[in-house]
């Protein structure tokens, strides 16, 4: 199995990483480009033996499986690039939420999917989100499950709710890291203890955390429980949380499906003016 991976930003490149670590492919199976041809280049100091092409068609051309890791804006350009060597037995995969897997089956002759990873992915944890198109088979459905298992959980999911599990999965890791940071600052404005006590302790509780819910001691909210004892001190802090986070998430989906609506947009009216 050969993989193409078209664009060296930050997801492209955590998909390189995650899945030679993994195992699940080797160096040589690699083949990368980039908009910026040095930046796919420099990868090389540290796989040496992955392949870098000059274009997306020539990835395209050489693998049997591409990952199309550019920018939601850039999709239109790509796919305009690399349709006419998009052959029946190609699959391409966007791992980018605004534009849906038939908008790009309209586009291209292959099959077509949709795998969006999460940070969290580098350390072979944490979901990815997949979508199939029509023309994919079985076959192919679990070659793209099997290998996005070797670095994470997939889930298959409907397109209704793509940009929603993509706030959880892939954004999750940022909103709740800085929420965590938002902790640990307060803590130290209020007491005496410093930023590296501080950091240390709440790392260590939020991977503590991680492994009691990976190991079905508790749920969220059973854990809630367990700690919360009635009249105790964290029940006081609980309180607090009740009265101030108010809707804030509600807000926060509303900001994320806001621009994923704009950007969806945008790109349909690129798409229009295709010839």
């Amino acid at each position: 199995m050969k993989i193409g991976i078209i664009g060296t930003g930050s997801m492209g490149t955590i998909l390189l990483e995650s899945f030679i670590d993994s195992g699940a492919i080797q160096e040589n199976q690699v083949f990368v480009t980039n908009r910026t041809y040095e930046k796919a280049r420099k990868l090389q100091e540290r796989f040496p033996t992955i392949n870098i092409e000059e274009n997306p068609i020539d990835v395209i051309q050489k693998t049997n499986i591409a990952f199309l890791c550019v920018k939601p804006l850039q999709f239109p350009e790509v796919i305009d690039q690399i349709a006419p060597v998009c052959s029946a037995d190609k699959m391409i995969v966007s791992i980018t939420s605004p534009i849906a897997v038939q908008q790009i089956e309209d586009q291209v002759d292959c099959k077509v999917a949709r795998a969006i990873p999460s940070i969290l992915n580098r350390a072979h944890a944490g979901s990815s989100l997949l979508s199939f198109g029509e023309r994919c088979s079985k076959a192919d459905r679990e070659l793209l499950t099997s290998l996005m298992s070797s670095i994470s959980e997939p889930l298959v999911i409907e397109e209704n709710i793509t940009r929603v599990s993509s706030d959880i999965v892939s954004c999750g890791p940022a909103f709740f890291s800085y929420l965590i940071q938002q902790f640990i600052d307060g803590a130290v404005r209020q007491t005496k203890i410093t930023n590296e006590e501080a950091t240390f302790l709440a790392t260590n509780m939020m991977i503590g955390m991680g492994k009691l819910l990976e190991k079905g001691h508790y749920t969220l909210p059973t854990l809630q429980e367990r700690v919360c004892v009635p009249g105790g001190i964290t029940g006081e802090g609980i309180k607090v949380l009740e009265e101030e986070v108010g809707l804030m998430f509600d807000h926060l989906f509303q900001q994320t499906h806001a621009k994923y609506e704009h950007e969806r947009v945008k790109i349909l009216q690129h798409l229009m003016k295709q010839p």
